[in-house]
């Protein structure tokens, strides 16, 4: 299966030189400006490779949100840095890699070419169900309900009715739609807007609720539904075969 790269930069000299040595080499990009939207994608999908402009704000935090993934879901990091930042903080923050500003191509296909053989092809992207339902957070005695708007085994994007304060861990608990199992454990929240968007990563949850979870989405996973879809077409051509025999 083909590599992939997030991209989390914003000058376009960077983007059209980072496009050119992953082409080269047969990875896939995604390019997104601003540290929320790249923490919101690295929850909600799978990536061989992030790739961070360390000037913008919120790098550090991407970084180290990209690192603390389970081993099978981290990327290999590399962050762009210019004359101003010392190679020491990127490192410390969790790159892997180091690219320097201006880049060139032969400077990012070499990094690229080394990291090949730590990246992980099947970084297959982690069914999301859109929907709209109720989750609850926990902060102290108060339960906040909030919209769930899509959802997946590693976690939620949700709409709250207020902004949502700087806290990490977050107890949750909603009902799966349809069924009458509760699914609750702890949540990071790794970036919320003044709008009460914001994006949890499911930090602990209890095996038979992430067991639940994930049955429930399989079951609705497009190429479940597909295969569904090619049984049901194969058992009616079978039925019809011996009834006219």
């Amino acid at each position: 299966m083909r590599f992939n790269a997030l991209v989390m930069g914003r000058e376009q000299q960077l983007i059209r030189v980072l496009k050119l040595a992953l082409d080269e080499l047969d990875v896939e990009p995604e390019i997104c400006v601003s540290a929320p939207e790249a923490m919101e994608l690295l929850v909600q999908r799978h990536y061989s490779a992030l790739i961070v402009d360390f000037d913008l704000p919120a790098a550090v935090q991407t970084v180290r949100l990209a690192r603390s993934a389970d081993a099978k879901r981290r990327p290999v990091v590399f962050t762009m840095i210019g004359d101003t930042t010392h190679v020491g903080s990127a490192f410390q923050a969790g790159a892997n890699f180091v690219l320097y500003k201006p880049l060139s191509l032969s400077q990012v296909a070499r990094s690229l070419r080394a990291a090949r053989g730590f990246m992980q092809a099947d970084r297959r992207r982690a069914h999301r169900e859109k929907l709209e339902s109720i989750l609850y957070l926990q902060f102290g005695v108060a339960a906040l309900p909030a919209l769930m708007l899509d959802l997946s085994e590693t976690g939620v994007a949700l709409q709250a009715p207020e902004p949502l304060p700087a806290i990490q861990q977050i107890p949750f608990r909603f009902v799966l739609p349809g069924t009458n199992q509760i699914v609750e454990g702890t949540g990071e929240l790794v970036w919320a807007d003044d709008h009460g968007r914001a994006g949890m990563l499911f930090a602990e949850m209890a095996n038979e609720c992430r067991d639940s979870l994930r049955s429930w989405l399989a079951k609705r996973s497009p190429g479940k539904s597909r295969a569904k879809g090619h049984v049901q077409h194969a058992m009616a051509m079978a039925s019809s075969s011996a009834e006219r025999q």
